[in-house]
């Protein structure tokens, strides 16, 4: 296990193995801890050191983020963050309830002034995987001396992901080439034919249908539209569901054009190399190296022959855990709790086991819900008692793991 070191002024110098050195150090005083996980020390009576030349490697993607850094002898730091995908969904969620709010006339806070002006250009949810993801290599630079990073982005062909066969002019014309609306195409291409009863309901009236919702990423293109007969579209949403096959998203590729270059200007202080995925799988396949995204920021970071580290960390970003204190009137009696017998939701705990995790959910008498960062689940209902706080709930929960997927404790 390796153990981070700063100097007296926060500057980042080589991990040590030596981890009685550092107990000693500990108890001494000559060091305090600055975090657990990665354990971090930081020593009150050296100023800065030496330093070996370290390359980071950073896998960007829309819902998993690889990072790894890299000497000339071995791989010092590995690590998968899990990025927050849910910001949509809970904005979807949020924008519902205030509308229902407001048709019951419930009471609710009336605009004092023009809010909703977009002063940035990307939506939330973006905004939210780039801020993530310089968060991250925030954590790596205030960990290691790094000497320079390497970024894997590139360009998703959108047309070409719908239609391999696509070729020049293809790009202008494509299948709705002559029709006035989409509707109209994906009439005519169903032959005006209902696709689930083929017209033996006898209905005349038909609708185009969206095989997967557009509050789940779906989308206008025609692959996703599908006619139905208005006997079978209600059937379908309102009685029993139809068997019908959604087409995969393009949403992930979608994203990651709009975002990697927001990154690229928010990381060029760093001046870092760009490189492409596709030059990131020849070097894997020529390592026989088995896909993961740590393993492919391991390539990025440049590692080839050195030995990978034993261990590595799993990370997931989580939304703050605030709760409303106040009670109102019936939209504003607050449904979860804030904390209970001084525990907080998606705080690090002890069991008297000794496994280590996160609080997932409380409860009022004390029994709460504790699971590791990747799921798996160590207690149901393990009570307060028997847990001990190791740290303050943050937004991102992170977890130290051997090769074989069992979490190691920290010196304390």
């Amino acid at each position: 296990m390796l153990v981070y070191v700063q100097d007296r002024e926060g500057q980042p110098l080589m991990p040590t193995k030596r981890l009685g050195m550092v107990r000693r150090w500990l108890r001494s005083g000559r060091a305090v801890r600055v975090r657990r996980v990665p354990f971090t020390i930081r020593l009150l009576d050296r100023e800065g050191g030496y330093a070996q030349p370290l390359q980071a490697g950073l896998d960007v993607g829309t819902a998993h983020v690889g990072v790894s850094v890299v000497s000339e002898r071995e791989e010092v730091f590995s690590a998968e963050v899990s990025l927050r995908t849910d910001i949509s969904d809970l904005l979807t969620e949020r924008r519902s309830f205030r509308r229902t709010r407001r048709s019951r006339k419930v009471r609710h806070r009336q605009p004092r002034f023009r809010n909703r002006k977009r002063v940035d250009e990307l939506p939330p949810s973006l905004r939210a995987k780039v801020d993530e993801s310089l968060k991250v290599i925030a954590l790596v630079q205030s960990l290691l001396p790094i000497a320079a990073w390497t970024l894997e982005l590139g360009n998703f062909d959108l047309h070409k992901l719908v239609n391999p066969q696509v070729e020049g002019v293809g790009y202008q014309q494509g299948p709705q080439s002559g029709y006035d609306n989409v509707r109209e195409y994906v009439l005519w291409r169903d032959q005006h034919t209902c696709q689930s009863c083929r017209g033996k309901s006898k209905d005349v009236a038909l609708q185009v249908h969206h095989l997967r919702p557009r509050a789940d990423g779906g989308s206008d293109r025609p692959d996703n539209l599908l006619t139905l007969c208005a006997t079978c579209h209600h059937q379908h949403h309102h009685e029993r569901p139809l068997t019908l096959k959604a087409p995969p998203p393009l949403r992930d590729g979608t994203q990651f054009n709009v975002l990697k270059s927001d990154l690229k200007r928010a990381t060029a202080a760093l001046q870092p190399t760009i490189t492409y995925g596709y030059l990131t799988k020849a070097v894997r396949h020529q390592l026989g190296l088995a896909k993961s995204h740590r393993t492919d920021a391991f390539v990025i970071a440049g590692g080839r022959t050195q030995p990978r580290t034993e261990d590595y960390y799993l990370a997931r970003f989580v939304r703050k855990q605030i709760r409303k204190q106040r009670k109102g009137a019936r939209s504003h009696i607050s449904n979860t709790l804030s904390s209970a017998f001084g525990f907080k939701r998606g705080q690090p705990v002890r069991l008297n086991t000794g496994q280590q995790g996160f609080i997932i959910g409380l409860r009022a008498r004390g029994y709460f819900d504790v699971r590791r960062s990747d799921g798996t689940v160590l207690h149901h209902s393990a009570k307060y008692s028997t847990l001990s706080r190791l740290d303050n709930p943050a937004t991102l929960q992170i977890e130290l793991y051997i090769e074989k997927g069992a979490a190691l404790s920290s010196p304390r």
